[in-house]
Parts: structure tokens; sequence; C-alpha cells
């Protein structure tokens, strides 16, 4: 025998007569409940007339609402009679909402039973084909929507509860006595302009190609991890890394040719000695092994895919960061109408895990062309590629650039001519030099930093103390 889905009916009257006894209890409960919540077909019907007056700013009153629901049939009485009725045992309108929550609680239950034969039916009846991961990554996805919808408390907060709020924060930030609230990039000058990597933030790093922002991703991704083992968790954090468009064992070349010096393009060719490889072997097990990075190769992910997968790594793994490399290889969760439409979900939906996660997310992004057509080639916020919400949801967007590859491709020809010295000294001006622009930061100050980079190694750091003093940052 089938048992009736969870629901209660009188709670579902209880909120539908508040409503039409007192409209300011509809908006007491509208930013979480809806029609899709009423199990009676009639109720729905009901509170979908009484909002549409509402937000069109008339009055709901059983008077009001005589036309909309004259063809409504609950059994012994038709719509104007039941309107009555739900009116003349309405509940005190301040705790009305009550049975409302009842109404939506319930609603989540039966689409929990939903999602549950929906899982059933799935492993039943799946193609052979599809992983068992693909149903877990579909039901989650499902189960992440249903807790994202349940936040359904009442968002108001008082000047006292603010205060508070803001009082913790200070105090923990004194007890920190000067270090820095977010996780370190490993770069001392960018993490005196950000103050590390905070929670919750959604920080994106743009370039053109070959400048480098991947190379940047993985050292700050790795020294966070490592300094979680160097300090024995009193530091750093494990991080997750999705790499789309690089494989794990791509990002790994890169990151045991940083540890011993030697450039991933020999390392993929083999050309090392028995030395070197023994080295390999040690720096492998020694630091790299136990270092709490965890890669998702995720080329061609969904968006919802890919925030179901990272709920799972701070599930087990108990993530700090989160890399995605990068935002233009994720797709929306569905086809839209336009590139631009579906990066702004993309970028919304990152900006929605990293406050539900608590965890700084550094998403990797694209520009345009845009910036390589002007004189000075230094990226700025209009050039970030297909969509503005990129910049609208991020609270920091940095930008790489390194002046050294532009001003290599402009070469004179003739060796001999006065403009070849200009350029010799241009290049070395800039060898081996990037610069980090940070255009926008919600919670501080805007600016750049100038660091070393070291192409064959792929390698980010501090300028020395002499460079420092020769550009003017101390």
């Amino acid at each position: 025998m089938l048992r009736e889905p969870p629901h209660n009916l009188e709670a579902e009257q209880a909120i539908l007569g508040a409503m039409l006894i007192t409209n300011d209890v509809f908006y007491r409960v509208s930013d979480w409940l809806d029609e899709e919540h009423f199990y009676d077909p009639g109720h729905a019907e009901l509170f979908a007339a009484i909002k549409r007056l509402i937000l069109n700013r008339r009055r709901a009153t059983p008077i009001s609402l005589k036309t909309d629901v004259a063809e409504l049939d609950f059994g012994e009485l038709k719509g104007p009679a039941y309107l009555g009725r739900l009116a003349a045992a309405a509940p005190p309108p301040q705790l009305a909402w009550q049975d409302g929550r009842v109404v939506y609680d319930l609603a989540q239950r039966r689409r929990l039973i939903e999602i549950g034969e929906g899982l059933i039916a799935a492993a039943m009846d799946a193609p052979v084909e599809t992983t068992p991961d693909t149903l877990v990554e579909n039901t989650e996805t499902a189960l992440a929507a249903i807790a994202e919808k349940g936040k359904a408390s009442d968002h108001q907060v008082t000047m006292l509860e603010a205060a508070a709020d803001a009082i913790d924060t200070i105090a923990a930030a004194y007890q920190r006595d000067g270090k820095m609230a977010g996780q370190s990039t490993g770069l001392r000058d960018l993490d005196s302009l950000l103050g590390g990597l905070a929670p919750a933030q959604l920080v994106i790093l743009a370039a053109r190609p070959a400048m480098g922002k991947t190379a940047l991703a993985t050292n700050i991704a790795y020294e966070t991890a490592r300094r979680f083992i160097e300090t024995k968790e009193e530091d750093g954090c494990p991080v997750g890394f999705f790499s789309c468009e690089m494989s794990a064992r791509e990002v790994m070349f890169r990151l045991i040719g940083t540890e011993i010096g030697i450039p991933a393009d020999r390392l993929r060719r083999g050309a090392i000695s028995p030395e070197d490889f023994n080295r390999i072997l040690q720096v492998s097990e020694e630091k790299l092994g136990p270092t709490p990075l965890y890669f998702d190769e995720a080329g061609g992910i969904k968006i919802t895919q890919l925030c179901a997968r990272a709920r799972r790594m701070k599930r087990r793994h108990g993530i700090g960061l989160l890399v995605v490399d990068y935002l233009q290889l994720v797709s929306g969760s569905q086809r839209r109408d336009g590139r631009t439409q579906e990066i702004t979900e993309i970028s919304s939906q990152l900006k929605a895990l990293a406050k539900e996660l608590e965890i700084p997310v550094l998403a990797l992004s694209q520009l345009s062309r845009e910036c390589e057509r002007r004189d000075d080639k230094r990226p700025r916020l209009p050039d970030l590629r297909e969509s503005g919400s990129i910049e609208q949801d991020a609270d920091v967007v940095m930008f790489l650039y390194r002046d050294e590859y532009y001003i290599a491709q402009a070469e004179p020809t003739d060796k001999n001519a006065a403009s070849y010295f200009e350029w010799q000294s241009d290049m070395e001006k800039a060898k081996a030099k990037a610069e980090i622009l940070v255009p926008k930061q919600r919670q501080g100050p805007t600016g750049s930093v100038e660091v070393r980079f070291d192409a064959k190694l792929t390698k980010f750091e501090d300028l020395a103390v002499q460079e420092r003093l020769t550009e003017g940052v101390v």
C-alpha cells in the first residue's frame, strides 16, 4: 500500500487565512515560501492569486479574490465561500509564519522523497556506461539545492547583532597580533596588499595566455598546502584544485621541476641524470606525497558538478582553499542564450560556493584581446572576457602581466640599429619580472606588486632585497 506523502492541510489553510487578514504576512514568508510548496493544488492556486495581487500593489482579501477563485472547488465549498472560512479561522499574524514554515519543511521532505526515488530509478535503469560517481554527483547537486533553499530564516539583522559580529571580527584580528586573516599567497608584497585570501571570498586571477596564471595559481596552492604540513596544521590548509585544462600529471611535472630546479620539459623528455632521478624520488616521497593538495581533472565539467565535488572535498579533506583553472572551461548547468549568460551563472555559483564552504575560491579567467591592441598592454577591468558579472561577483580581481613577453615580441630585425640597443635595455629591465595588478578589492586598497618569475621553472618569488630597493618597493 502506497503511503501518502507528508503534508499538513491545516497549516496550509492557516498561512493562507493569515495572509487574507493581514497582507504583510506575505512579505514575512515570501522570501522562501511559494506556490510550489503547497500540497493541495487549490491552495497552490490560491497562494499564487494572493501573491499576484500583492505584488501588483493591490489588497488581497476574500472580496478582491472572488473572481480569481470562482472556479476553485474545495469539496463542499466553492472558492469564495472557502476564502471566508480561511479568513475566519486565521491565526494571529505574528504567529502565522510558523505555519508557513511547516508548509515549507513538508514540501522539502516531499522533495527529498522524490530525490531518493529518482536515485533508485536511476540506479536500476541507467545505461551500463553510467558510473556510480555520476549518480552520486547528480544526487548531491539536488540535495545541495534543497540545503541552499532551506536557509529560510529571516535575513534581517538588528544593529545589536551586526555590532556583535563586527566586534568578534575585530577581536579575532587583534588576537592575531598583526597576522593575516586569510591564507597566505606565499608572496610577501601581495600578502601585504591583500591581507591573504580571506574565507568566503571569490578571487579572480586573470591574464592573457603565456603570462603564467596557471603557474601562479599552482604556486599559491602548493605553498598553502605545504605550510599545513610544515607548521603541523597551525598555518596553511588542504587545497582543492580543479584543473580543467592541464592534467594532474602536467601540474606535477611543474612542481617537481620547481623543487629540484629542472625545467618541466626536461622531465617530460627524460633528459635527466641518475642523480636527478634519485632526487625526484626523494622529493616526491618527502615533500610532494604528504602535501594535502587534491586534484580534480575536470575537463568540460558543469558548474553544478564542480560545486558538488567541491563540497565532497570539503567533507572528506577539509579543504580551506579551492582553485579553479579556469573559469571559461566550466560549463553552465543548462544551455543558455549565449556564453555571457553562462559565465554569469558560473561566476555567481562560485561566489555562492565560497560563502557556503566559508573558504576562498581562486578562479582563473581569460582576458579579451582588447588589451593587446593598446600601447600599454596592462589589463583593465573591462578586459575581463565574456561577462561583466565576473567583476561584479568577485571580491578581489588580480591581473598578471609580464612586460618581458611583449618586449621580446618586438625585437628589431637590425641588430646594429640604435633601436636594437634600446630594445636590449628594455629587455634587461623587464627580465624575469612580473606585475600582479589588483584593480578591485572589495575590503581593501587597490594597487600592484612586482614579483620575480622564473619562466623555465614556472616559479614566482618575492623580489630580492636589492631589487626591491631598486624598484622603490621598500
